[in-house]
């Protein structure tokens, strides 16, 4: 990864599964200041208020025997669809506000899905990408840790 800093209107997404935390730089590169321009949770519900089903079987004709089948995880199809609608969100206030820079943050299973629900036309803007888990730090410590990443 290039020399990127934290740049004078860099805007950065930081998120995971479940919280994303949309800044964007007001500061320079010496002296950075996160202002946070958006915040979107999306509530954890319960395995059991997600689906009750058990496992399902098979049987199959030729081979006479059963099979079982994988079980859903319910958890992970949420934080796509949270992903998925974060990603849509993103485009609509890339657009509206006209983001020119942008950074993703977010652990690498998320990463990898946010990755896959971005528009094609938001990609050329992404300059940088961190699989790092900072959602639950303070700005204080995400500016810290994004200074020496980008820097490095």
């Amino acid at each position: 990864m290039a020399k990127i800093g934290l740049v004078h209107d860099l805007w950065v997404l930081v998120c995971d599964g479940r919280k994303a935390l949309l800044f964007q730089n007001v500061g320079d590169r010496t002296y950075p200041k996160l202002e946070t321009r958006e915040t979107l949770e999306h509530e954890v519900q319960r395995t059991r208020e997600l689906g009750t089903d058990e496992p399902g079987r098979v049987f199959s004709a030729a081979a006479g025997r059963r099979g079982a089948v994988e079980p859903t995880d319910f958890h992970l199809q949420e934080e796509q669809k949270f992903l998925a609608g974060l990603a849509h969100h993103l485009d609509r206030f890339a657009t509206d506000h006209k983001i020119k820079k942008l950074v993703l943050v977010a652990p690498p299973r998320a990463l990898g899905m946010l990755r896959e629900a971005l528009p094609h036309h938001l990609r050329p803007l992404i300059l940088a990408e961190l699989d790092k888990d900072y959602v639950s730090q303070p700005v204080y410590e995400i500016e810290k840790h994004l200074a020496k990443a980008l820097a490095e």
